[in-house]
């Protein structure tokens, strides 16, 4: 067997070559693949590949804050979230909220090497699994460095579109320069390791197998599934989110038991990221994502990742059902301008209940610690564009102590899990897949079955025990018979079940719609929340980050950049 010395903190960063003697000389405090060719070696290298999910490694490079797992950045360019706090703090990722993008950005720099350091962990996995005497004894960890490589490489995709592809080959011979790989050879690189722990992954946790963090079977066949959507196959994509939804996965019945400690490993989860609170000593809790919380409890930190007007006025209903076409006419009263001590009537209108899951409004209940405070609560002035709004997917719940942290900046360090894939948008991936292939009843069902959840769950309720707004939601009775309008009902309720989850710019992109939907939203964000857009506008070019400048330096040129940087 070859011999491959491992060290995660000195796997290369992707561009940068390296020399002969490298292979030959074991670094110090690092082991050879001899001494990790057993069971115990194995499970750690496998390990190592699933720590690198939640965007935290050592040697990381670019803005901290651009590892982030969950994607919130990705959110903050499209219309579903503001950076928020002050338009200073963080000037990188304000020039990216503004489409000022430069390629030397932290941000896309930190995204691009964590996710090539995942794929350098799952490769150091199935090299040392392929190369041991006994290969057969190791088909469980390889079927899971199968599914991480998959992960991050369509991540990879998502993010940067035409990337180098490291193949276990490049692994093996330590040829990481490598130049952009064809679209096609890089869904096929995807799919190939999806398929792979697909029949290779156990179908229930069981035995051994028992983590909910590792994935099922079914789990993926559902990223298997959103592979062949994102490639507008939808007879494939349909295939195989059948297989997903035919798992041991279910909606809560509350959506906010999506977010809670009790819960979340429940049987919406199909995959997700798992976090533990602690004192940022361990980096256990959602590192990436110690920014997101609101200054008015809990003495947290620091007033990022703020919901848009856009979004809250994307739930406004008439007769249950959302406005599809008119949601952008008029505009959910916002306080936006108005201090906490000043009088503010809130809408009277009838909403969507998933609104107050996961937008903070002035004089609602936030998440058990009582009614949001207005301008006390948000760290920006009225002369920023974060607006009004703070979020509440991933944020504590009062009295979940076991996901709140302690200490320094530990106690933004939360413990609650995030859901890379959850079973809502599975059946909402499903429902896209039948609307193109005209099966439109299909369709229905599925989203029905979305709204359904949203319609008997639980509302959030103000100091009196009554709902805190006009909550009014409805499913579709009508049979759908335009295509067209399905899609765009499909498309919608992406929107409202997901917002705030990392997916929505991802979404915009796929459907080849990111250009007019974001300008759309810079015009009109700017009636309510005067500083927003002042020139700015979103261009073809930014449906793809731009490869960081580091990289393609780093490669002497091997690495090409995207159309527009």
């Amino acid at each position: 067997m070859k011999k491959i010395t491992i060290t995660f903190l000195s796997l290369i960063f992707l561009t940068i070559g390296c020399s002969e003697d490298f292979t030959d000389i074991d670094s110090i405090g690092t082991l050879s693949d001899t001494q990790l060719d057993n069971s115990k070696g194995v499970n750690l290298l496998l390990t190592g590949a699933y720590s690198v999910l939640d965007g935290i490694r050592q040697n990381s490079q670019g803005n901290e804050w651009g590892r982030s797992a969950d994607n919130w950045v990705m959110d903050v360019v499209s219309d579903d979230a503001h950076k928020g706090s002050t338009d200073s703090d963080q000037a990188d990722l304000f020039e990216l909220e503004v489409y000022n993008w430069a390629t030397g950005n932290g941000y896309f720099l930190a995204r691009w090497s964590v996710l090539y350091a995942g794929v350098n962990r799952a490769n150091a996995v199935i090299n040392l699994i392929t190369n041991s005497d006994d290969p057969a004894s190791y088909d469980l960890q390889h079927a899971q460095a199968r599914f991480l490589r998959g992960h991050f490489n369509f991540e990879l995709v998502k993010i940067f579109g035409s990337v180098p592809l490291i193949t276990l080959e490049n692994y093996s011979n330590q040829e990481f320069n490598q130049p952009n790989a064809s679209t096609a050879d890089l869904w096929a690189a995807i799919e190939a390791d999806f398929t792979y722990a697909k029949a290779n992954l156990p179908g229930a946790y069981s035995g051994d197998y028992t983590q909910r963090g590792r994935p099922l079977s079914f789990a993926a066949a559902a990223f298997l599934g959103k592979a062949h959507l994102y490639q507008s196959e939808w007879a494939q994509a349909k295939t195989e989110l059948d297989i997903a939804m035919s798992g041991p996965y279910d909606l809560h019945p509350n959506l906010v038991d999506n977010f809670k400690s009790a819960t979340e490993n429940g049987a919406e989860a199909i995959f997700a990221i798992q976090y533990s609170a602690d004192d940022a000593q361990s980096k256990q809790g959602n590192a990436t994502g110690a920014l997101n919380y609101t200054i008015g409890v809990g003495g947290w930190c620091c007033g990022f990742y703020q919901p848009t007007q856009d979004l809250v006025d994307a739930y406004k209903t008439e007769g249950g059902l959302p406005q599809l076409d008119t949601f952008q006419d008029t505009h959910v009263d916002s306080d936006f301008g108005i201090a906490s001590d000043e009088a503010f009537t809130p809408y009277a209108g009838t909403l969507d209940p998933r609104l107050d899951y996961t937008v903070g409004r002035r004089g609602i209940d936030y998440n058990g610690y009582g009614a949001m405070g207005g301008k006390d609560w948000v760290r920006a002035s009225f002369d920023d564009i974060s607006g009004p709004y703070l979020a509440k997917k991933n944020v504590f719940t009062n009295g979940d102590d076991a996901n709140i942290g302690v200490g320094g900046w530990g106690q933004n360090l939360s413990g609650l899990n995030y859901h890379i894939m959850r079973y809502a948008d599975v059946l909402l991936m499903a429902a896209e897949a039948n609307v193109e292939l005209n099966n439109l009843a299909a369709a229905q069902i599925l989203v029905n079955e979305v709204r359904a959840r949203a319609q008997s769950m639980a509302t959030v309720k103000n100091a009196a025990g009554a709902d805190a707004a006009n909550y009014d939601i409805a499913e579709y009775t009508a049979p759908w018979t335009s295509q067209d309008d399905a899609r765009k009902a499909v498309r919608f309720e992406r929107r409202l079940e997901l917002a705030m989850e990392g997916h929505r710019s991802f979404d915009l992109r796929r459907w080849g719609v990111a250009e007019t939907v974001m300008n759309r939203y810079i015009a009109k964000e700017g009636e309510t929340i005067t500083p927003f857009a002042k020139g700015q506008s979103f261009q073809s070019k930014h449906t793809l980050f731009p490869i960081p400048l580091s990289a393609i330096d780093g490669s002497g040129g091997v690495i090409n950049q995207n159309p527009g940087f």
